[in-house]
């Protein structure tokens, strides 16, 4: 068995102590002949060791590499496996699979002795409270869900390099809005300001130049970093080393969630805010251990004295004849009373809500993408009712099952009455889910089809019509003053003695 360094070095200390090599090699757990050796060399054995230059098989490629080396010379970054397919398709007995290995390392040799330069990249030295990073993930990966249905989902993420303090929102968009709820958010958190705000080559904050070449900041980032006193500054095109702490510290948050939603033991959540919530309150505690740093950041910050900015865009929409407003490209009903008036949509990232003359008419989950719909029966039933006839076309008609009890209720009127009457029928019943309650509808809906039967309007609106309560008649209740009387009249004579 070959000396180790470790029992070297302990053969070595021993025989300065006692002087005498066969009790050092003992204790070393040496042959005294061995120890005899390494003391005469006065070296370890891994420095006594000879590199190893020779080939223990021959190599299949030797003929071929002046070929190999002259196409690697005209184009250094041809990949080994590019080459080894060539030479198969040129012979394809000559070469085995197993020997693509052989290749790579020689090429792998080749780029380091023979190659082209190499782009080099240097540590850069963080100083605290100099920059805050922001970038948007995507945490599709976590697979959470909101009320049992997935959710997909980015994740605007700031960091303080220095320290690697984080902060996160929930988005669903690289949007102007969901930058500057995520770095707002991040500040208000801090109650502190940076010099700087950097940033990479995201739409929600640059735009390409008028000359096509250098990217330019959009209006809305520059007025966003202003108001906070930032001043904006972003990476070169194609650098994303340049944002590597943000980068970096998006594997680590996105790890540190899906292990505590392990813990959790379930991924659902309430709502959005809750799963939100959440989020931040991981964050939070992630951030108490940042100890010395942070507060070298903190102190070298300027302490944050301005409004929060609103998190949504304005945009005003006149409500068509079809009691739709259009908002983004995406169609939202609204109540019929407004038709032909003109409202106020606050759009936020991932809600909408809609005013009429300063009064808060709706707020509607915001739809993503274009040419969607989301239509409220409540808006729309009150007409439908008296032209039932629309409803076989209409353009928006599956939005009118508000769930899938509803949806087999129709179906179950379609096999007992022709199309017209099952409409009719239908009608009514939603027109009654709106005028008392969809859940009470809904659950009698079930009760009739549990037992076999079709679910009839008249029958639905008798199982939820409220019930009559009795009032007991109760006797007239008497009182007596004339003690109370007595016990006025006996204190005002003592009060006379």
């Amino acid at each position: 068995m070959a000396a180790t360094d470790a029992q070297v070095r302990k053969l070595m200390e021993e025989y300065q102590k006692q002087g005498g090599i066969g009790r050092a090699a003992l204790r070393a757990g040496l042959d005294r002949k061995t120890a005899r050796k390494y003391v005469r060399e006065g070296k370890l054995p891994s420095e006594l060791k000879k590199p190893h230059t020779w080939r223990t098989r021959e190599d299949p490629f030797e003929e071929e590499w002046p070929r190999i080396e002259a196409m690697l010379g005209e184009a250094p970054e041809l990949e080994a496996t590019t080459i080894f397919d060539h030479l198969l398709g040129e012979d394809p007995d000559r070469y085995e699979p197993g020997q693509l290995r052989t290749l790579q390392r020689r090429v792998r040799r080749w780029r380091a002795q023979r190659g082209p330069e190499r782009e080099v990249f240097f540590a850069q030295e963080h100083r605290p409270g100099e920059a805050m990073q922001t970038d948007f993930t995507n945490a599709d990966e976590l697979e959470v869900t909101i009320g049992g249905e997935s959710f997909d989902h980015l994740l605007c993420h700031s960091v303080l390099p220095y320290s690697n303090w984080d902060w996160a929102t929930v988005c669903h968009s690289e949007s102007i809005a969901s930058l500057r709820r995520g770095v707002q958010s991040a500040l208000f958190r801090l109650g502190k300001v940076p010099e700087f705000h950097q940033i990479d080559h995201s739409t929600a904050a640059t735009h390409r130049g008028p000359d096509g070449g250098k990217r330019e900041f959009n209006v809305g980032y520059l007025a966003m970093t202003e108001h906070f006193g930032l001043k904006p500054r972003t990476i070169g095109i194609g650098e994303k080393q340049q944002n590597g702490d943000v980068e970096a510290s998006h594997r680590v948050l996105k790890r540190r969630l899906a292990q505590h939603l392990l813990l959790r033991g379930y991924k659902d959540f309430d709502s959005v805010d809750s799963y939100e919530s959440w989020v931040w309150e991981k964050l939070d505690h992630g951030n108490r251990h940042r100890g010395r740093r942070f507060a070298e950041e903190l102190a070298a910050m300027r302490t944050l004295s301005v409004y929060r900015l609103p998190e949504y865009r304005v945009e005003s929409a006149v409500v068509t004849s079809w009691s739709t407003v259009r908002i983004k490209r995406n169609a939202y009903s609204v109540p019929s009373r407004l038709i032909g008036e003109t409202l106020r949509a606050h759009v936020y990232d991932q809600r909408i809500e809609i005013y009429y003359r300063g009064q808060l008419e709706l707020d509607v989950q915001r739809l993503r993408g274009e040419g969607g719909h989301r239509i409220d029966y409540r808006h729309v039933i009150w007409s439908l009712v008296q032209k039932p006839g629309a409803f076989a076309r209409y353009r928006y008609r599956e939005d009118l099952f508000p769930s899938l009890v509803f949806r087999r209720a129709y179906d179950a009127l379609g096999e007992s009455l022709d199309q017209r009457k099952a409409d009719i029928e239908y009608l009514r019943i939603l027109h009654l889910a709106a005028s008392t309650m969809e859940s009470a509808v809904e659950a009698a809906i079930v009760r009739e089809m549990e037992l076999g039967k079709c679910p009839w309007a008249n029958v639905i609106k008798a199982a939820v019509a409220p019930q009559s309560v009795e009032v007991p008649e109760m006797a007239t209740l008497s009182v007596d003053l004339s003690g109370y009387d007595g016990l006025i009249a006996a204190d005002n004579q003592r009060g006379c003695r």
